[in-house]
Order: structure tokens, then sequence, then C-alpha cells
């Protein structure tokens, strides 16, 4: 009940006012004083919460300078007590180590240094960044990114993973020198987000963190209200070269194995309330699901990235037995136990783009066409994704889930029931919604060992995976796969 209540309480109750509760309830408190027996139970059970608390939400506190406060007020009126209730002393020694843990010194008030700035994937396709251990983001975190103009010139600029619109136009007028004579005028910088497609959807100046909501090869742009329509893609985005690339060469066991590596480590990165976060809108805002929406945009690159390769891939013997290595590919990560690679990777052979080159399927072994049905049933939605589910729970850790799945379960679960009945929260669904974020947590109880060489061949896959090109425009794909077997249906 306690688990069910810290995970889920901000679908209720906002982190400083739980906390603030937690302050009031301590004795000595506003509370006063009470008999001895009753007071020091009261403070054990305050400080079993507190603990919780604090194991379960960890780095995220540092985030939220007021919830800070508010522990730093009710840690201090603890460590009072430390003379009075040697009954206390295991508990307040770990809350001391934990308030160190997440950095919420009480003695030292100096600004922390500065952290250092960390490379968004896709934004910087740096060899030297992307084999580098992915760690988690967080909403102070300083990253760099390029914002580009109407001809494509563009200004690299420093910023917080959630700063809003206005902030980042800032930084933008400034590098460019942009005066305010010119903002004025009537010629202010909008921002706008410009897919592959040629889809823009101007930002509200309100709006927070939006570089982890672009999609695959979507750029932001800054522009005048006036150059608006004209914006175009970046040419990179809507140039196509066929060619080989790096998956030709590596064995299919080095590619499904750094997937694996990868995902596992992006996984890792999510904090288990991001999830709830994520699907309930709780109140720290959309910069605590900075690595969940890094790993769903992953996920659907992924399933891009199957389309592309086979549509620039030009000669039918070649392109059968890349097909024929793509299902090998997705049979070892579900061997891994990876099933987001696994699932993104079948996805994309289920592209119409894809499914429609026939003779390209017909030159397939008969093996790998059983295996791929095979595998279809596995991914088939019917009753629930019951199959998948099936195998799932079959499975120990470590594993990587389908994570869209575990997003749709908690958004059935918030839809499906109220938070609060009769103006009392509605405890069966905390409890439901508190279960499943429990998985995620069982999935990572024990740690991912997979043995990856560190030679040029293995570093050269292991970059190539870290950093897909593709092309994420459907039609796109569909002038590629028409022109590849013209007249398959």
């Amino acid at each position: 009940l306690l688990d069910d209540i810290v995970l889920t309480h901000s679908l209720f109750l906002p982190t400083e006012r739980f906390l603030q509760q937690l302050h009031q309830q301590y004795p000595g408190g506003p509370w006063g004083t009470m008999r001895e027996g009753s007071g020091l139970r009261r403070k054990r059970a305050v400080l079993a919460v507190l603990l919780h608390f604090l194991e379960t939400y960890k780095g995220l506190l540092q985030e939220e300078e007021s919830a800070g406060k508010v522990i730093k007020e009710l840690y201090l009126l603890i460590m009072k007590d430390t003379s009075l209730y040697h009954e206390l002393e295991d508990e307040i020694i770990k809350l001391h180590q934990l308030v160190e843990t997440v950095e919420l010194k009480v003695a030292d008030e100096t600004p922390p240094p500065n952290k250092q700035v960390k490379p968004l994937f896709r934004h910087f396709r740096r060899i030297d960044s992307c084999l580098q251990t992915r760690v988690a983001f967080r909403g102070s975190d300083e990253i760099f990114c390029r914002v580009y103009m109407p001809d494509h010139s563009y200004v690299t600029i420093r910023s917080r993973l959630s700063a809003s619109v206005q902030d980042i136009l800032a930084s933008v007028t400034e590098k460019l020198q942009y005066s305010e004579e010119q903002s004025a005028r009537g010629d202010a910088l909008i921002l706008v987000t410009m897919a592959s497609s040629g889809e823009k959807a101007v930002l509200q100046p309100s709006e927070e963190c939006v570089f982890t909501t672009l999609g695959i090869n979507s750029h932001l742009f800054a522009c005048t209200r006036d150059t608006f329509d004209s914006l175009v893609p970046l040419p990179e985005e809507i140039q196509v070269v066929p060619g080989d690339t790096e998956i030709h060469r590596a064995e299919p066991e080095d590619v499904a194995n750094h997937l694996t590596a990868f995902h596992w480590e992006l996984f890792r990165c999510i904090h288990e309330l991001e999830f709830v976060d994520y699907v309930f809108h709780g109140e720290r805002g959309r910069r605590e699901t900075a690595n969940l929406e890094l790993l769903l945009q992953r996920c659907s690159e992924v399933q891009h990235w199957v389309g592309t390769e086979l549509l620039l891939c030009e000669g039918l013997g070649k392109r059968a037995h890349l097909l024929k290595k793509l299902i090998k590919i997705a049979a070892i990560c579900k061997q891994n136990q990876d099933m987001l690679s696994f699932y993104a990777i079948v996805i994309g052979l289920n592209n119409a783009a894809i499914s429609r080159l026939r003779l390209t399927w017909e030159k397939l072994p008969g093996k790998f066409k059983n295996l791929f049905r095979k595998f279809e049933n596995l991914t088939d939605p019917c009753r629930n994704h019951k199959t998948y589910r099936e195998v799932l729970a079959k499975m120990k850790p470590p594993l990587i889930p389908f994570v869209p799945l575990i997003l749709k379960d908690l958004t059935f679960l918030h839809e499906g029931s109220k938070t609060l009945l009769d103006g009392l929260v509605n405890v069966e669904k905390l409890h439901c919604i508190a279960e499943k974020v429990r998985t995620v947590r069982k999935y990572r109880s024990r740690p991912l060992c997979l043995e990856l060489e560190a030679s040029p061949a293995q570093l050269q896959t292991k970059a190539y995976v870290r950093q897909l090109r593709v092309i994420d425009n459907q039609n796109l794909l569909f002038e590629l796969s028409y022109k590849l077997e013209p007249g398959s249906q």
C-alpha cells in the first residue's frame, strides 16, 4: 500500500503538498507534543513514508526546488530527534544517506558546479558521443541543438532540456544579433517544427521540453510569420542515395546484440515514475518523461530503419538476402528477451511499402517465411495481445518489454475508472496502476550481461546501430517501393 501511494500520489496530491502533509504529521511540528509511545509510533510512520519516497524518487527531486525545500525542513526537524529517540537511529542514518544520495545538501548551500553538456542523439552524428553509455536526462541538463533558418543555415545553441520556446528563441535571437527594433516592427521570430514530409507546426512560446518531442527526422526552424510558408525540409531529408550500409557487412548476431545493449541502456534510463507522468500528466510536467519519449522515438526509428534498408537495396537477390537477415536479427533479439527490438522489426517488415514487394518475399526461403509467420502471430493484437503477454509472462529478468503496450495498459486503467469516488481516492485504481509500474521494476531487477567485443569492426557496428539513418516519410517509402517492383500487388 505504501508503494502504491508513493508511486501514484501525483494523481490526487501534488508532490509539494504530499510532503507538507508529512511535515505536519511529524510530532514536534505543527501537531505539538504527544504522549511518548504515540509520538514515537507517529515519527516512525512518517519516517517510513519519507524513506520510501526518497528511495523511489531519487534524482527526480533535484528538478523540484519546492519539494527539496520541504524535505530539508523535515530532515532538520528529524535530526533534532537523534539524541532523544535511540529507537529511530537506524532510520535516521538511512535518511541521512538518502538525502546525500539525491544531493539535497543541507549544510552546504553552495551552487553545484556546471554540468557537462549532453548531446541528444540524432542532433549531432558524432561517433565519440554515440559510443558513450547513455545516461538519464533531467530537465536541468544542458544540451546542444541546431536551430535552422529558412535558407537552411543554422545556429547552434546551448539550452536546458526543459527550456521553453521563449527561452530557445531568446538564445537564437542573441546568436543572430536580432535587434529589438526588428521584433517591434512585427518581424518577431517564431519557432517551428519541420518534418521530413514537409509537415510543419508553430510552437507556442510557453511550450516546454520541445527537444524530446521532435520526430525522427524533424528539425527546429526559426523564422518570421511572413517566411513560414516558404519553409521546406532540409535537402538531406528528401534526397535518397541507394547503397550498401553496415548492415550488409555485419553479422546478424552482432547487429541484434548491439540493438539489445543500446535499448537496455535507454530502458534503464527511464525512471519508473515517467510512465505515470506520461499517461496521467503529473504536476512535474513533460521534462520528467524525456527518457521515455526518447525510447519511444527509438522504437519508431527502428521500424523505419527496416523499411529504409530494404528499399535502398536495389538488387532483388541482395534484397531477399537482407530480408532474411532482418528476420534472423528479430529472432536473436527475441532470444535476448529484447521484445522492443523484436516488435519494432516485425512492425517494420509489415509496413505496406515492404509487404507489397511480392518478388522479394517469394525469394525468401520457406524456413524464414514460416518463422516470420510465427513472429506475426506473436505480435498479433487480437484478444489484447494475448500471445505476446503469455510469452512475456514466461520470461525472467532482465528483459526489455514492448514499452508502447505498457503505456496502452496504463491509459486503459486511467480512462476506465475515476481517480476519486465521492471525494475519496480510488485505491483499487491506484493499486492497478502501481502494479503495472512495478512490472517495469521487475524487468530491470537483474543486470543485462551481453559479451560484446571491442574490436574496430564491432565498434563500427555499434556506431551504426546507435546512429541509424532512416526515411520516416511514408510517401517516399512507397515511391522507392514502386520503383523496385512496379507490378507487385
